[in-house]
């Protein structure tokens, strides 16, 4: 629960500009400011105080505990044009917290964390328990000293500017380990518990035989992901509170599902109780991994631990027309948080200062597609966070097809739409895409043109408005004629056709004309040419095509 304090009308306006945006999220606390700071600090997660920072600091610092349990803390100045990070930005999560607040009410963040001035992520901020000297090991990466990462297992990290060897290590593992004074151990959830019971276990039966397991094994308590048992067991009590006091999700499989994985210890017990022969080392492994615990029994309890391999992410990343504001959030986001970056190094060229020091930049030219769509995978295969790149929407005429026809389900794919051409050059135009239309791209590259021309014939019988791609280059200088032959045997010379080059670049152009008029000569592949439908129009030098057809039905244009 974010908690909102203030204590002027104009802090309280904004301050119910945010409880009204996030009503499930935040708490407004009403009366003397001291009163309501002390409260909302020991009540809620976070604070937003609409108060200058000076006044904050004095009626924070009686509160304060430590880096660990204090919430965190964001101040909204009088004036709301700033949001500032004052406690807690990492632990207390108030560095997010001051970009929210910052988006909804139009202030300015201000992050004063060294390692997000400097685009690094935080250590304890990746989503992964952790151990040992962040501090040093951070202040380490600031000052460009070598640090080596050391992962004994295979985990989907952000960008880090990371060397062979180094005096500070950053150790991603699940074994029991002791960190030495400059390393930094990473827990990734790479353990998975298999448990089965008798009826009426107790907890801490089961609590005790797992954690048993896991120490004379070596292994860390903190990197178990999930108990995993059969559906029959999924009520049990004491399975059920081991996994909530180990803090993680209990997940069940048909005793169907279990009995056709191969074990190397079945028994005749679970297969006359449950209709198994395994149930903890079956649960562990049914959805792979390495058996590094076979099973162990206690008087009424069993279980086995498996190492799953790490799942690599793949975001297949639209990066919109061209204008870095047409960029949207999320996939500036994707941008950061991925550790390899693979993409046309026109652009890679056009991200590249998003990007967070440490990020590998895998770049190839034209032509080189489907490489690049391999090379994206194979990367997230071996564990990485990977972005692969493409203009407009990665999945319109662009990289998403490709990659997903290589990937299979060992590996975590995520879409980001982005702004295409069409739309950004239906922008420039007026509103040529009001109703319905297609977009046709006339290279054949990888398309027989009696397939592109099928289409636009298609298109033309179906009275669509077209947008055309790839329309024409020095060595396709045929298609784009053929193309508004076969539209202009349906629609009246006089149809509307927009023509828009380097759509929301600086050097974007733009013009409305004709289908007759229209000269092919003048576009080239850098280019979009929108063709209207028969109720398209222009207005005021803009096109149009309306929802229905009552300028038809009236038989008058607007004026």
């Amino acid at each position: 629960m974010i908690g909102l304090i203030s204590a002027t009308a104009a802090g309280a306006a904004a301050r119910d500009r945010l409880a009204a945006a996030w009503p499930d999220r935040t708490r407004v606390y009403e009366g003397p400011v001291k009163e309501a700071v002390r409260a909302a600090f020991a009540e809620c997660e976070q604070l937003v105080c609409f108060l200058a920072t000076g006044a904050v600091v004095r009626l924070l610092a009686p509160l304060l505990a430590g880096k660990a349990a204090d919430p965190g803390v964001v101040c909204v100045d009088e004036g709301g044009r700033f949001a500032v990070s004052l406690l807690g930005g990492h632990g207390g999560g108030a560095n997010e917290l001051a970009r929210e607040v910052g988006a909804l009410l139009g202030a300015e963040p201000v992050v004063t964390t060294a390692t997000d001035a400097a685009g690094l992520p935080g250590l304890d901020t990746l989503g992964l328990p952790y151990e040992g000297a962040v501090a040093a090991v951070s202040r380490a990466l600031l000052d460009g000293e070598p640090v080596a990462l050391a992962a004994e297992v295979a985990w989907p990290l952000p960008p880090l500017p990371l060397a062979a060897e180094g005096a500070y290590t950053i150790r991603v593992t699940d074994r029991d380990a002791v960190p030495g004074e400059r390393e930094v151990l990473l827990r990734p959830p790479s353990l998975v518990v298999g448990v089965g019971a008798s009826k009426g276990v107790p907890a801490e039966e089961v609590v005790g035989l797992v954690e048993g397991a896991l120490r004379e094994a070596g292994l860390s308590v903190r990197s178990v992901a999930e108990l995993a048992t059969v559906d029959a067991k999924a009520g049990e009590p004491g399975i059920v509170a081991a996994a909530e006091r180990f803090g993680v999700p209990l997940v069940t499989y048909s005793a169907g599902d279990l009995a056709e994985v191969e074990v190397p210890n079945p028994s005749a017990a679970p297969l006359a109780a449950v209709g198994t022969p395994s149930v903890a080392e079956a649960a562990a492994l049914l959805r792979g991994g390495e058996l590094l615990v076979p099973k162990r029994k206690s008087a009424m309890a069993t279980c086995a631990v498996v190492r799953r391999p790490a799942r690599g992410r793949l975001a297949v990343v639209g990066l919109g027309p061209g204008a870095r504001d047409l960029l949207t959030p999320r996939a500036a986001a994707e941008l950061r948080r991925a550790s390899v970056l693979v993409g046309l190094d026109q652009y890679v060229d056009q991200i590249r200062d998003l990007l967070r020091p440490g990020t590998r930049v895998l770049e190839s030219g034209l032509g080189a597609e489907e490489e690049r769509a391999r090379t994206a995978v194979a990367q997230a295969r071996a564990g990485h966070a990977v972005a692969l790149i493409g203009s407009g929407d990665a999945g319109v005429y662009a990289m998403a097809s490709p990659a997903l026809a290589e990937a299979s389900d060992d590996i975590d794919v995520v879409g980001v739409p982005g702004v295409t051409a069409a739309l950004a050059a239906g922008a420039v135009l007026g509103a040529p895409l009001g109703h319905d239309h297609v977009s046709i791209s006339l290279s054949d590259l990888h398309t027989p043109w009696e397939v592109i021309e099928r289409r636009v014939r298609a298109a033309a019988e179906a009275d669509l408005v077209v947008t055309f791609y790839n329309p024409r280059s020095r060595g396709r200088d045929w298609q784009l004629p053929k193309a508004l032959a076969i539209l202009a045997a349906h629609r009246e010379p006089a149809t509307p056709v927009g023509v828009v080059r380097n759509a929301s670049r600086p050097d974007e152009s733009s013009r409305v004309t004709t289908l007759a008029a229209l000269d092919p000569a003048t576009v080239d592949m850098m280019t979009v040419v929108t063709v209207g439908n028969t109720a398209t129009r222009t207005v005021a030098g803009r096109m149009v095509t309306p929802r229905g057809y009552r300028w038809q039905a009236s038989q008058e244009e607007p004026k």
